[in-house]
């Protein structure tokens, strides 16, 4: 975040000294323009100003006061015209004003004449901060010469309103765009916008009690299934009401659309701080915050806690790679993993806060930050970013628009050259093959098909047994499922590029532990199906009358006819159709004069495959009936 306070040390003395010297008119002048700022009325608050300085041109606490004015309204070339003044008719105004007027201008994006002052000498004691505008001013100059060719576009009145929008977060789906707006200047709440049906957005709407209170909710982090809501609350009380606490990380959940009352992370997270500005790993076994806690390199620094034996753990500061002496805010991990994005106001970049990208060399390391270049980074603030799943869109919120601090919300398509690996997200529910009850805290195990490393761990939800987690697409992935009371289950899932677009849903089912297979005492023939098919063909007919035909004296058997499909279409589907199709074989033994109270028809869906469902070849296999004899 920019400072606006006092541009450098000197002017404070300059300003206190001048006031008292100013001449009445001029002092009037000064006074009229303090009150019409306490009132905020800025324009006629400015007017005075300008009066105080014509009616003294060396009234060094009014050129000080209407810079600083100026800047913070981002009007940065009215700002650097009254501080050129300024070291014009201030005595020594060339060495006190030096460094406001190189600010203002590079501010003002008037790089050359920034740096026509800037190849000055350092004013005293500002050497540090000289160098950081020079380092400014070179990059402005290299990123401006280069920028981005994308359109940055303002989300219009649907989300953004004349207060401040912030933090914005879009669904794993994309059909939902969860944001801050602070109102007022103070009260801070969550609002969510869905899509409409014309792919514009509804106006958006405050998320209910308890999620929002009379405290601040601020920069939320909503989990890929929309399940879960990890947030920031600040002005916490202590348990008698009197004392006051910091910002705190909160976590609450969704069932059956009600939010639970959301639960502080306890004492291993937060601290009498600052924490806050979540964000959760898509595999959700890591928390990135923000913490001004001691221990860090600045102001305040990103943290990370890893979940392990059910616990967040100690978090540890993401280090000097990352951190700064300035602030590291907004943290925001694409779905790969492997992208970290941030703002920052202490690595170089256009001015202000900026939007940085870095990638992860190993589990505790980062790679330099790279600034994402301009015109996503502008001198204004740009304080946070986030990214659809596919990579090729992107929400900012910055205050370019407007006053300093009141932030809108904007999209664009991001650039190609800045795109993360696509990932896609895979959802469904986890349900009982029998009764078909939802199962909720059912284990989901991934690994990489090809080397076996593990990669992931999710849970079914605990409201309705549905889950949504993200996957980088180009992979096969194996998975096992085990859930208390069932039997583990193993699968696999190929994410190739048919679902960058679209979600890939994959619904599981389990048997309960003390299921029992039926029993296969004579395996007489399998029937094979087309896909989709509910008819026999010739040739399967005959088939059927081969093998049955040495049964039919028989009468002291049992017949049992288990149809099976492969894992394509719904579960439910599944169990209809091979119910059909075990129907039909045993339709077909009835006219060869079987008894029908000898024939038992089972339609077992894609339960027990007896070959893989990743390719044609192996679907085939699991499209069959069985003709089991037991005597």
């Amino acid at each position: 975040m920019r400072v606006f306070i006092t541009f450098f040390i000197a002017a404070i003395f300059i300003t206190l000294n001048a006031y008292a010297q100013a001449p009445a008119r001029a002092q009037q002048y000064f006074n009229e323009a303090m009150r019409y700022k306490a009132a905020k009325r800025d324009e006629k608050a400015f007017d005075a100003m300008e009066r105080a300085i014509k009616a003294a041109p060396d009234f060094a606490g009014a050129y000080s006061t209407l810079g600083e004015w100026y800047f913070n309204a981002h009007q940065f070339a009215k700002a650097s015209d009254v501080f050129r003044k300024a070291t014009i008719n201030i005595k020594n105004g060339n060495r006190d004003f030096a460094y406001p007027l190189a600010k203002s201008l590079l501010y003002a994006e008037k790089i050359a004449e920034a740096q026509s002052v800037l190849a000055g000498s350092a004013p005293v004691k500002r050497e540090k901060d000289w160098t950081a505008l020079r380092q400014q001013a070179a990059f402005m100059l290299q990123a401006m010469r280069n920028p981005i060719k994308d359109t940055i576009f303002n989300m219009g009145y649907r989300i953004n309103t004349s207060y401040a929008e912030m933090y914005p977060n879009i669904s794993a789906d994309g059909l939902s765009l969860f944001y801050t707006r602070r109102t007022n200047g103070i009260d801070e709440d969550f609002y969510r916008s869905d899509v409409d049906s014309c792919g514009g957005w509804f106006s958006g709407k405050p998320l209910p009690y308890p999620i929002n209170t009379l405290s601040q909710e601020a920069s939320q982090c909503v989990s890929a299934d929309r399940h879960y809501l990890f947030f920031m609350r600040c002005d916490n009380r202590s348990p008698n009401g009197w004392d006051k606490g910091g910002c705190d990380l909160y976590m609450a959940y969704t069932a059956d659309s009600i939010w639970s009352t959301p639960e502080s992370f306890g004492a291993t997270i937060n601290t009498p701080g600052f924490e806050g500005m979540p964000c959760l790993s898509s595999d959700n076994r890591e928390l990135y915050f923000v913490s001004d806690r001691p221990g860090g390199f600045g102001g305040k620094d990103i943290w990370m806690s890893r979940f392990e034996h059910g616990l967040w753990q100690e978090p540890r500061n993401l280090g000097p790679e990352i951190n700064t002496p300035g602030n590291e805010i907004s943290p925001y991990l694409f779905a790969d993993n492997q992208t970290l994005y941030f703002a920052s106001d202490g690595h170089v970049g256009m001015g202000g806060s900026d939007l940085y990208r870095s990638k992860r060399v190993d589990d505790s390391t980062w790679s330099h930050p790279e600034n994402l270049g301009y015109p996503i980074n502008t001198p204004y603030d740009e304080i946070s970013l986030n990214l659809t799943q596919d990579g090729k869109k992107a929400y900012l919120s910055s205050d370019r628009d407007s006053a300093a601090g009141n932030f809108d919300i904007y999209e664009m398509n991001w650039p190609e050259n800045l795109q993360p690996q696509p990932v896609t997200f895979i959802k469904g529910y986890v349900y009982d093959s029998l009764s078909k009850e939802r199962l909720n805290n059912a284990n989901i195990f991934i690994s990489d098909a090809s080397t076996g490393a593990e990669l992931y761990e999710y849970k079914s939800n605990r409201g309705d047994g549905s889950f949504t987690f993200t996957l980088p697409l180009g992979k096969k992935y194996s998975l096992i499922i085990d859930r208390y009371l069932y039997k583990s289950l193993a699968d696999t899932l190929t994410c190739d590029s048919q679902y960058l677009v679209r979600p890939m849903e994959f619904n599981i089912s389990m048997l309960p532990s003390d299921y029992v297979k039926p029993v296969s005492d004579s395996l007489v023939l399998v029937v094979y199906f087309k896909k989709n098919s509910v008819e026999l063909s010739d040739s399967a007919k005959a088939a059927i009358d081969a093998a049955m035909q040495s049964w039919l004296p028989q009468n002291d058997i049992h017949i049992f006819l288990n149809g099976y499909t492969d894992n394509s279409g719904t579960p439910i589907g599944n169990e209809q159709l091979s119910y059909q199709r075990a129907n039909l074989v045993a339709a077909n033994l009835a006219a060869l004069k079987f008894s029908v109270d000898i024939l038992e028809v089972h339609g077992w869906g894609e339960v027990s495959p007896v070959a893989g469902n990743d390719t044609e070849e192996d679907r085939d296999k699991n499209r069959r009936v069985e003709i089991v004899i037991r005597k």
